[in-house]
């Protein structure tokens, strides 16, 4: 490891936590996360017990089906069904997020099987292979296009023009991954307005459209009377 590491947030598994590993990084000059580590016991089978705040819960529901994350990772099936029984009855969006922009990555076929029940595509690495796998799958998955010279690449609640990260809230990053998916099209305020993740009107569609131009100047052109299109 030689590339200097300022401004990443790297997240370190908590059994790691007594090794070289967190302080490497941070000499490199990276902010470390140390990450909670489940202890595998001896029992017959997982449960899952709702927790006192369910706020957590229903913010990842939501990121999920504004595809605002790019994956999900389940480690048994009663999360699954404790994701889609907390849903209801947005249990129809978040599957279709699912089985389209948001990768699920299940630990194991069981953890898998529920998902699969109703037709969403898991990747089932093992227990030891899931950050592995997600290294692997998420860059192929991602949506990269050229735009008026720039490369640029959709990543969950972020925009990467030229290796430069842009972070975007909801509404902008809506419009922008919606007008990514037919580059070169006019799409009117009508379509963008259906795209967002919380509804609004054509002023809505105009503000969203204001500030990711804010945050990623001359990537979004007006095209007067039809609407909005990627810049060529």
């Amino acid at each position: 490891m030689t590339q200097p590491l300022s401004g990443y947030t790297v997240g370190v598994a908590g059994d790691r936590r007594g090794d070289d590993l967190p302080a490497l990084l941070e000499a490199r000059g990276a902010r470390v996360v140390i990450a909670p580590t489940a202890i595998r016991r001896p029992v017959n089978a997982y449960r899952w017990v709702s927790p006192a705040d369910l706020a957590p819960l229903h913010r990842l529901i939501d990121l999920i089906i504004g595809r605002l994350v790019d994956a999900v990772t389940f480690a048994a099936a009663a999360d699954v069904h404790a994701l889609l029984t907390t849903a209801a009855p947005q249990d129809d969006a978040i599957l279709d997020a699912l089985g389209a922009d948001v990768l699920a990555v299940c630990v194991g076929r069981r953890t898998a099987a529920p998902l699969r029940k109703h037709g969403v595509p898991a990747l089932v690495p093992t227990r030891n292979a899931v950050v592995e796998a997600l290294v692997g799958e998420l860059p192929r998955r991602a949506l990269s296009l050229e735009v008026a010279g720039h490369s640029l690449t959709l990543r969950g609640h972020a925009a990467v023009l030229d290796g430069e990260i842009h972070l975007l809230a909801p509404a902008p990053m809506a419009v922008l991954r919606t007008l990514a998916t037919t580059p070169g099209s006019v799409l009117s305020r009508a379509v963008l307005q259906r795209a967002l993740p919380r509804g609004g009107d054509e002023h809505t569609v105009e503000m969203a459209v204001a500030r990711l131009r804010a945050a990623i100047p001359g990537v979004v052109q007006t095209v007067v009377r039809r609407g909005y299109r990627l810049a060529a």
